[in-house]
């Protein structure tokens, strides 16, 4: 393919105008941690006692998310269903991880009704109940 004199020229002139490549943006350095590393004590906690005292510190007023009680519960749950295995061992029989399913039970977001406290978690753990009944007390006498 021929140019004549004058397309060659406009063709230089041309090339000479073309913008030349933008360099490429740089990746935002976030300075905050992502939400995977932002955790609270009340979500990492194992011990169902200190989680307790570390809702009852984080809720003014004395009120709980359901998620939150049901991660409390589970935890008390499993740390019976341990001290159950652990009373069991001693006296020769095997202890296996104990897990509770509950087949008349629904769990997640389809459920309807707010779920019920245990009354043998209640009965193991008085003191705590006790102590977060009385505070919820000194809070309505507050009012």
């Amino acid at each position: 393919m021929s140019f004549d004199a004058h397309s060659l020229e406009r063709l230089r002139q041309l090339g000479r105008q073309l913008p030349q490549p933008l360099p490429a943006p740089t990746p935002p350095v976030s300075a905050k941690p992502r939400a995977s590393e932002q955790r609270h004590q009340v979500e990492l906690e194992r011990d169902p006692e200190q989680l307790f005292r570390e809702l009852m510190q984080v809720s003014p007023d004395g009120t709980v998310p359901p998620h939150l009680m049901e991660r409390l519960r589970g935890l008390e749950a499993n740390r019976s269903a341990q001290e159950a295995s652990e009373r069991r061992a001693p006296a020769g029989q095997s202890a296996a991880p104990a897990t509770q399913s509950q087949p008349g039970r629904r769990s997640g977001p389809g459920r309807s009704t707010p779920p019920r406290a245990d009354p043998r978690l209640a009965a193991e753990h008085a003191d705590l109940y006790t102590a977060f009944h009385s505070l919820l007390l000194e809070g309505e006498e507050d009012d």
